[in-house]
C-alpha cells in the first residue's frame, strides 16, 4: 500500500492546490470541456463572424445572413461558432438615436434559430458576445431594457457570466477558447460608448479560465484562444490600471480574435504583440507604428532548450463585419499551429472553401512556432513533410493541387505542382488533404520568396483558388506595413493618448493666449506688426512663417474684449459641464458631462462613467472648433493691423489723424482695396460656426431622446453668440481708429 500511496500523494497535492486557486468569488467564469472525435486527427477548426447590427432600417443584413451563413456552415461543419458582439444595430433610421431595439432582438433570435436548423448544428457549440451596440441605454444588467439577457444563445444556454470557456480535446492535445464581455456594465447611449471596460474582478477570471490546464499532472499540449468584441486599441484599463494584454502575454496566448472596427478602415487590422527583455520607451505605451514593431529576428544559433521555447507573445485579428461585408473567418489549429482564411459573401455563396493549414502564411505565423520548429525540429519532421488544406465542398471533390510559386526572378513562376490527395477516413469531420513535399528546398532568408495557392475543382466543374500567401519554413515573417487608416484604429492605444491629447491640446490653447500676451508686456512695440516685418531681406523663410504666426496671436491679443472672452470660454470647459442630458434613457436622472466623462449617480453616489468614450466629444471640439476659432480670430486682428497700417503709409496720415474722405480713393488703388483675405476668414469663420451649431441641433431637433437636453442648446448657443460678437468686433471696428489697438 505504501508505494500506491506515494503515487497518489502528489497527485492529491496538486488537486487540492487547484481548487484552492479557483476561488469561489469568480462564479462568473463558466468552463466546458468537448471531446473531439472523428479525423481528421489533431485539428480542429471554428467559425467566427462579428458585427452583424442587424436593424429594423436594413432587413436585408438578417435575409443575407440565413441566405449564406446557414449553407456555409453546413459545409464547414465547426466545432465551435463565435458571434464576436454587435448583434444589433440599435440605432434609429437617421443614426441620431442610439438605443436597445427589441424588434431587432426578436429578429436575432429567429435568424440564429433558422441558421441552426439549416446547418444542422447543435446550439451548445455557438457562443455570442455582446457588443457596444449591444449595450446601449441598458441601464443595469439583467434589468427590462437588457435583451442580451432576455435573447442571446448564451442566455438560453445558461451561460449568466462574462467569462467563458471551452476546451476542445482532440489527439492529445488540448484547444483552450475563453470568450469575455468587456462592455460598460452601465451602457452608456452613443457616442460616448465606444470603448470596452474591463474591470480587474473580470481579468481575475480571464486570469484564472487561461490558467485552468497549466498543472504539473496534466501535460498535454494546450493551444489557447481568446475571443471578444473591442480591440486593444480600444480598451481602457482597469481601476487598478491594469491591461487585458498583460494577462495574454502571460499565458503565451496564440492569438486573439476580435471585432468592433469593421472593414472599412482595411484589410489589415492586425497586431503582434511581444514582451521584451528590454524597458518598452515612452511612445510605445502609446503607440506602435507597424505590424510587427519591434520584433528581432532570431539568430542563426537558436537556443533549443525548452525555456527558450516560453516567449511572451499573441497575435491580435480583428475581423471585418458582416454589415457591410459579408465576411465570415475559418481559423483551424494544425498540430498547434493556428491559421485561418476570411470569407467574402458581398459576392455571393460559397460552394467551395479552402483553409490552407501548413505552411503557415509568413505574415501572421506565431514567432515561437516558427524559427525553433525550423532549427530544433520540435515536434518532429513528420510535421513539416506534407502541405496540408481543409477543403470543404457541397459537391464531390475531383481534385486538389497545390502550387508554390517563386518570386525572385521579379513574376511568379511555378516551382512546385502537385496533387494533394484525401486523407481517407470513415464518418470524417472533414476533409483534409496533403502532398508531400521537399520542405529544405524551400529555406530561404527571405519570408516572402515563395508563394503558395491551393486549387479545387468538384464534379460540377466548379472550381476555387485559396488566396496566394507567402511562406517560410525558416521561421522568418513577412512584414506588412499598415495605411494610415489601419494605423489610426490599430496602432494607437487610445485610452493612454486620450489624457496625453487632452493635455496637449489645452497646453497648445494656453500657448497661443498667454505667449503673446507676454511678448506685449515684456517688449511693447517690438513684437508688433512693424517690427516683425522689417529687414525683409535678412529674414528666411522659416523667419517669416514663424514670426507672422507669433504676430497673428499677439494682434490678437491686444483686442482684449475678444482675447478676455476666449479665456472666459477655455475656463468654463475646464471647470463647468459641457453637456447635460440623458445618456442612459428619458427616464433616467439628468446627468452632465465633462472632459473626464459622464456624472451619474447610483446610490445617492456620484461616479464618472464612459472615460475614454467621451473623447469623441471633447478632441475634435477641441481640435476643429476651438483652435480653428482662435486661429480665425487671430488672423481677423492681423489683418484689420495690417490694413490699417498700411492705410497709413499709403496716406500720409498719422495714426493721431482723424478719419478723412480719402479713404476709399486710397483703399482703390491700394492692392488691399478689396480686403479678400478678411472676406475669406469670415467666410471661414462662419463656416466652423454652421459645422458646429448645425451637429449640435441635429441631436436635439430632428430627434428629441437624443442624449443632450436643452441646456447644452443653450451652452451651444452661448459659445456661437460669443464667436459672432468676436466677428461682429473684428469686422465692424473701423481700422483707421486707434481706439481699438488697445495695450
Amino acid at each position: 500500500m505504501a508505494p500506491h500511496g506515494n503515487r497518489l500523494l502528489p497527485l492529491l497535492l496538486a488537486l487540492l492546490a487547484a481548487a484552492a486557486s479557483a476561488p469561489s468569488s469568480v462564479s462568473g467564469d463558466e468552463r466546458a470541456v468537448v471531446e473531439v472525435s472523428g479525423p481528421p486527427d489533431g485539428v480542429v477548426w471554428v467559425a467566427q463572424l462579428s458585427d452583424l447590427h442587424f436593424s429594423v432600417h436594413h432587413p436585408e443584413r438578417a435575409y443575407d445572413f440565413r441566405r449564406y451563413v446557414g449553407p456555409a456552415l453546413a459545409m464547414v461543419n465547426p466545432d465551435l461558432v463565435f458571434i464576436t458582439g454587435d448583434l444589433t444595430d440599435g440605432k434609429s433610421k437617421d443614426l441620431l438615436t442610439m438605443k436597445q431595439n427589441e424588434v431587432e432582438w426578436i429578429e436575432y433570435r429567429s435568424t440564429m434559430k433558422d441558421i441552426m436548423e439549416r446547418s444542422k448544428l447543435p446550439g451548445r457549440i455557438f457562443y455570442d458576445l455582446r457588443g457596444n451596440h449591444d449595450s446601449f441605454g441598458v441601464t443595469t444588467s439583467g434589468g427590462d431594457d437588457d435583451f442580451y439577457r432576455k435573447y442571446s444563445i448564451n442566455t438560453k444556454l445558461g451561460r449568466q457570466g462574462r467569462v467563458q470557456s471551452v476546451t476542445l480535446e482532440n489527439s492529445g492535445r488540448k484547444h483552450l477558447f475563453v470568450g469575455f464581455d468587456s462592455t460598460m456594465e452601465i451602457g452608456l447611449r452613443g457616442p460616448t460608448n465606444l470603448f470596452g471596460h474591463p474591470t480587474d474582478k473580470q481579468l481575475i477570471e480571464l486570469d484564472q479560465s487561461l490558467s485552468q490546464w497549466d498543472t504539473e499532472f496534466d501535460k498535454a499540449p494546450v493551444t489557447k484562444i481568446t475571443v471578444g468584441h473591442f480591440p486593444l486599441s480600444f480598451s481602457a484599463l482597469t481601476e487598478s490600471g491594469k491591461s487585458i494584454k498583460d494577462v495574454f502575454l502571460k499565458h503565451l496566448l496564440s492569438a486573439y480574435l476580435c471585432g468592433h472596427l469593421h472593414s472599412r478602415f482595411g484589410k489589415n487590422l492586425k497586431r503582434y504583440y511581444h514582451r521584451t527583455t528590454q524597458e518598452p520607451s515612452l511612445y510605445e505605451h502609446y503607440f506602435q507604428f507597424n505590424m510587427h514593431q519591434g520584433y528581432t529576428i532570431q539568430s542563426a544559433k537558436e537556443n533549443c532548450s525548452e525555456e527558450a521555447a516560453h516567449i511572451e507573445e499573441f497575435w491580435e485579428w480583428e475581423m471585418g463585419d458582416w454589415r457591410r461585408r459579408r465576411t465570415m473567418r475559418i481559423l483551424a489549429i494544425d498540430d498547434g499551429y493556428v491559421s485561418f482564411t476570411d470569407i467574402d459573401f458581398s459576392l455571393g455563396s460559397k460552394s467551395i472553401i479552402i483553409v490552407p493549414t501548413f505552411p503557415l502564411d509568413s505574415r501572421f505565423m506565431q514567432r515561437r512556432s516558427a524559427p525553433r520548429d525550423f532549427k530544433c525540429h520540435v515536434k518532429g519532421a513528420s510535421t513539416f513533410d506534407t502541405v496540408r488544406a481543409l477543403v470543404f465542398s457541397r459537391q464531390e471533390i475531383v481534385s486538389v493541387s497545390v502550387k508554390i510559386y517563386d518570386s525572385r526572378p521579379g513574376n511568379l513562376e511555378v516551382v512546385f505542382d502537385t496533387e494533394m490527395k484525401r486523407v481517407s477516413a470513415n464518418e470524417s469531420r472533414g476533409d483534409m488533404y496533403l502532398a508531400p513535399w521537399n520542405w529544405r528546398a524551400f529555406a530561404d532568408p527571405s519570408p516572402n520568396r515563395y508563394w503558395l495557392q491551393i486549387e479545387v475543382m468538384d464534379i460540377t466543374g466548379d472550381t476555387s483558388v485559396s488566396q496566394l500567401r507567402p511562406f517560410s519554413v525558416n521561421g522568418l515573417f513577412a512584414k506588412v506595413c499598415w495605411t494610415w487608416k489601419e494605423f489610426f484604429v490599430m496602432g494607437i492605444q487610445w485610452a493612454s493618448v486620450y489624457h496625453l491629447a487632452l493635455r496637449c491640446a489645452l497646453a497648445l490653447i494656453f500657448v497661443v493666449l498667454l505667449v503673446p500676451r507676454a511678448l506685449i508686456v515684456l517688449f511693447k512695440d517690438q513684437s508688433g506688426y512693424t517690427y516683425l516685418r522689417a529687414n525683409g531681406s535678412q529674414w528666411t523663410l522659416l523667419k517669416y512663417l514663424v514670426g507672422g504666426f507669433i504676430w497673428l496671436f499677439v494682434e490678437l491679443s491686444r483686442t482684449i474684449l475678444v482675447w478676455s472672452l476666449l479665456w472666459v470660454y477655455i475656463i468654463y470647459l475646464l471647470v463647468f459641464p459641457w453637456l447635460f442630458g440623458h445618456p442612459l434613457t428619458l427616464d433616467s436622472g439628468l446627468a452632465y458631462m465633462t472632459y473626464r466623462g459622464w456624472t451619474l449617480k447610483r446610490s445617492n453616489e456620484a461616479f464618472h462613467a464612459g472615460s475614454p468614450d467621451v473623447m469623441v466629444i471633447v478632441l475634435p471640439h477641441l481640435c476643429f472648433v476651438v483652435l480653428p476659432t482662435i486661429v480665425i480670430l487671430a488672423a481677423m486682428a492681423a489683418e484689420r493691423t495690417a490694413f490699417r497700417e498700411h492705410y497709413f503709409s499709403q496716406s500720409g496720415k498719422k495714426k493721431d489723424d482723424h478719419f478723412q474722405k480719402s479713404r476709399r480713393q486710397v483703399e482703390r488703388d491700394s492692392l488691399w482695396s478689396g480686403r479678400w483675405i478678411r472676406k475669406i476668414l469670415i467666410v471661414l469663420c462662419l463656416v466652423v460656426l454652421w459645422k458646429h451649431w448645425k451637429r449640435s441641433c441635429e441631436g436635439l431637433c430632428n430627434e428629441p431622446s437624443a442624449p443632450f437636453s436643452s441646456i447644452f442648446l443653450l451652452c451651444t448657443s452661448a459659445h456661437s453668440i460669443f464667436c459672432l460678437q468676436n466677428l461682429v468686433h473684428l469686422t465692424v471696428s473701423n481700422p483707421c481708429s486707434d481706439h481699438h489697438a488697445i495695450l
